[in-house]
C-alpha cells in the first residue's frame, strides 16, 4: 500500500521555472532509486532523471543542464527543478520508486494522475 504523490505542476512561460516534488508513503521498502518521467500527448512515457542511493544522476538528453533531480532520503521525498522550460517540456509529470523487489509502478500497472506542466511561448 504504497503512495506516490506528485505536485508542484502549473502554467509558466517558456524560459520560466518550476520544481516538482514527489513524496512517498505507506508500507515503503528501502528506497534504492528514484526517477522521474513525463508522458506528452500522443506520445510514450519517457524516462526524464533517475537517482540512485549514493546520489549518482542520469538525464535524457532533452533536458541536461535544466533540470535537476534531488531528494531527501529521511522524509522519502524527492524533487525535480526545471529550468529554461522549453514548450517541448509540456507533459504530464510521474515519479517513482526502487525498492527491494523492483520498480513500484511498471509497464502494466497505474501511473495515477500525475502533475501537469504547461509551457507556453
Amino acid at each position: 500500500q504504497v503512495q506516490l504523490v506528485e505536485s508542484g505542476g502549473g502554467v509558466v512561460q517558456a524560459g520560466g521555472s518550476l520544481r516538482l516534488s514527489c513524496a512517498a508513503s505507506g508500507n515503503i521498502f528501502t528506497i534504492t532509486a528514484m526517477a522521474w518521467y513525463r508522458q506528452a500527448p500522443g506520445k510514450q512515457r519517457e524516462l526524464v532523471a533517475t537517482i540512485v542511493s549514493n546520489g549518482i544522476t542520469n538525464y535524457a538528453d532533452s533536458v541536461k543542464g535544466r533540470f535537476r533531480i534531488s531528494r531527501e532520503k529521511v522524509k522519502n521525498t524527492m524533487y525535480l527543478h526545471m529550468d529554461s522550460l522549453k514548450p517541448e517540456d509540456t507533459a504530464v509529470y510521474y515519479c517513482n520508486i526502487k525498492v527491494p523487489y523492483g520498480w513500484y509502478r511498471t509497464n502494466s500497472s497505474s501511473w495515477g494522475q500525475g502533475t501537469q506542466v504547461t509551457v507556453s511561448s
